[in-house]
């Protein structure tokens, strides 16, 4: 059985962007910063195009949740080699105070409409580092669950997952339907070509409301205050080991 794939593509805050907290601590600066696709969805978008250059994958959709904006991420998602998008829209007021449990639910919801029975997420956002969503949305669609997956094996419905753990690399095997978490190592995502980018126009793109998968996307948390990290303070050098065990002992540490 061919894989249907949905690729969950979320658009955050580029990389190599320094990130600056507004002056009332409500959260970060977004206006005039540069965004691009979330790395680790980058990596889930590419893991799917080779399943389907391997003739493994059908059809893959990528979705994403947010503003008017996110359709520039689709864009990418499909100049990488996505067939058709759907961008679920969400109003920017909405989409800051947006969370996992409420992507989760959307996507889900996409899912079963697209019936397909593979979910491609990212392990993580670099916005909030939350590592929810994959989890969450397993869970609400009872698929069995692959996170962290640092490489993918395809064969009929039986999915061989090779996941990221704390004391090193765990293989589990599941049976579709799935949902798959991207790891860093698992491949490294293609640019997109200037030819695909000009296809990538004319590929269709679907508009959905929450409304219209019957999603209630109100948050239930309130974030209090955002405050930049404490800043580190300067080290010192030592000529000797005893200064410097001294100075340790100073510090209290021995």
């Amino acid at each position: 059985m061919a894989a249907r794939v949905l690729v969950a593509c979320k658009r955050v805050i580029d990389y190599a962007v320094k990130i600056r907290v507004k002056p009332d601590k409500s959260g970060v600066v977004t206006d005039g910063v540069k965004h691009s696709m979330n790395p680790f969805d980058e990596i889930a978008v590419e893991e799917a195009i080779r399943l389907k250059e391997k003739k493994l994958c059908d059809e893959i959709i990528a979705v994403s949740c947010g503003p008017e904006k996110c359709q520039e991420t689709l864009r990418t998602a499909l100049a990488m080699g996505a067939d058709r998008a759907i961008h679920v829209n969400i109003k920017q007021d909405e989409y800051e105070k947006l969370q996992p449990l409420a992507v989760a639910k959307l996507l889900a919801k996409v899912a079963e409409k697209e019936k397909v029975n593979m979910l491609f997420v990212g392990k993580q956002a670099i916005d909030d580092d939350s590592n929810q969503t994959g989890q969450m949305t397993a869970a609400l669609l009872n698929w069995a669950q692959g996170m962290f997956a640092s490489e993918v094996k395809l064969s009929g419905d039986d999915v061989e997952v090779v996941r990221e753990v704390d004391g090193g690399l765990e293989t589990v095997s599941l049976k579709m339907p799935v949902v798959l978490s991207a790891d860093l190592r698992l491949n490294e995502p293609r640019y997109a070509t200037l030819p695909n980018i000009m296809k990538a126009k004319k590929k269709p793109m679907a508009k959905l409301a929450p409304d219209d998968l019957g999603v209630d996307i109100k948050p239930h948390f309130e974030v209090l205050s955002v405050e930049e990290p404490a800043s580190r303070e300067a080290g010192s050098k030592v000529e000797s080991v005893d200064e410097l065990v001294t100075k340790l002992k100073e510090k209290g540490v021995l």
